[in-house]
């Protein structure tokens, strides 16, 4: 069991962004290089690896939701391929107004891109696309968004009944609190900036500087370089890796292709793969044809480390987000009562406390709390005690 994180994936038409949502969910959802392949949002199940502590008590777990392989725990997490879009969306072109709409059910953006320069501005093939204009539109409009948003509260603001008393970061908050921003949220970033909290006197630019900022704060994005295995694409994230205006962004090397073959081949028996593994080994019969391609995707993951699909995942939850795994488990033995050994791996918000965790997993344990128990060490920890990833923690509660 998990707290409900959802990865929004996001990109223009024709990127590769459904073959990257099959090849994580293995959900066969339309594939296919032509605008809006998707128009509802598909959402399914893949997967964020965690390293498993039962080994570390001898023990064997019993996982309830996804499953565990050679101490390797593989916990589930919602993933939204979310409609195409394409340039003007927040002017509601294409299916720009629902895009938005989709988008902000999610926590964390995956912005898949095609670094082989093959798709146009409109998800048209061509060649020697600059994938830099991706990632600008995709910020650009997300931006926009946010600002049009931002515009209102600002309006709200100077036109409503206003006292001393009364303060802009409030009413931002309260216009923009479908982004699950907060007024000391909204204040921080407001200093961040240096633009005073006179919204009379921002100009406009400063006014799109904020609601950028906002937008970085609440919509955290991770950039799936695909096609990786394409020597223009190579060539491409070379360029753009060392491009200091992209450095505020996590681009990580992927090809959703690479994915997608090796698990539909460990699905057949022909090899043997771990999702996120930097290596297979072929197992059964394959063709001459197949074991060529087979060995082309060997050597991208020797160059890359791994087919990225994986990796952007849980970049973007852990490292991006800052998502804490944390089992719940017993200081006199890891089994629940059912005889079940570390059945459940909780993705909870960073710097949760242990108080924080008792409520995730149920109000009444959470109201009841009395403190809890490190199962490494049995040392009795406090509410206030932060929980740190891999955290092993019985819940002591009067309820």
């Amino acid at each position: 069991m998990s707290t409900s994180y959802r990865i929004g994936l996001v990109g223009k038409p024709s990127v590769g962004k459904s073959s990257f949502f099959n090849a994580a969910t293995m959900n066969d959802v339309p594939e296919g290089a032509y605008p809006f392949t998707t128009i509802d949002p598909s959402v399914g199940e893949a997967y964020v690896r965690v390293d498993c502590a039962a080994p570390e008590f001898n023990e064997t777990c019993t996982p309830n939701v996804g499953y565990c392989d050679d101490g390797t725990r593989f916990v589930p997490t919602k993933l939204v391929d979310v409609a195409g879009l394409i340039p003007g969306a927040h002017e509601g072109a294409g299916l720009g107004n629902q895009f938005l709409s989709d988008l902000n059910e999610t926590d964390v953006l995956v912005h898949v891109v095609d670094f082989s320069g093959q798709t146009d501005a409109e998800g048209e093939a061509t060649e020697g696309h600059d994938p830099r204009e991706d990632i600008d539109f995709l910020e650009t409009e997300l931006d926009q968004w946010y600002l049009d948003i931002l515009e209102k509260g600002i309006e709200r603001y100077e036109t409503g009944y206003t006292t001393e008393d009364d303060a802009i970061e409030e009413e931002l908050a309260e216009q923009m609190s479908a982004f699950k921003t907060s007024e000391d949220e909204i204040k921080r970033l407001i200093r961040r900036v240096d633009v005073g909290f006179d919204p009379e006197a921002w100009d406009d630019e400063e006014r799109l500087e904020l609601a950028r900022e906002i937008r970085q704060e609440t919509k955290p994005m991770v950039i799936a370089a695909n096609k990786m295995d394409t020597p223009e694409a190579q060539t491409n994230y070379d360029e753009i890796t060392s491009d200091p205006d992209y450095e505020h962004l996590t681009i990580v090397p992927c090809s959703a292709h690479a994915e997608k073959a090796l698990k539909s081949a460990d699905q057949a028996d022909v090899v043997d793969y771990r999702p996120g593994d930097d290596d297979f080994e072929i197992t059964g019969d394959a063709s001459g044809e197949q074991k060529q391609g087979l060995e082309q995707i060997r050597n991208f993951l020797s160059a890359y480390g791994a087919t990225g699909v994986q990796a952007a995942l849980e970049t973007a939850l852990f490292d991006v987000l800052g998502v804490t795994p944390v089992f719940p488990g017993g200081a006199n033995g890891l089994g629940n009562e059912r005889g079940e050994v570390l059945p459940d791996c909780y993705l909870i918000p960073p710097n949760s406390t242990a108080e924080d965790f008792a409520y995730s997993l149920h109000s009444d344990i959470g109201d009841g709390f009395l403190h809890a128990i490190d199962c490494r060490t049995n040392r009795q920890l406090g509410a206030d005690y932060v929980v740190e990833s891999r955290d092993v923690l019985e819940i002591i509660t009067t309820n």
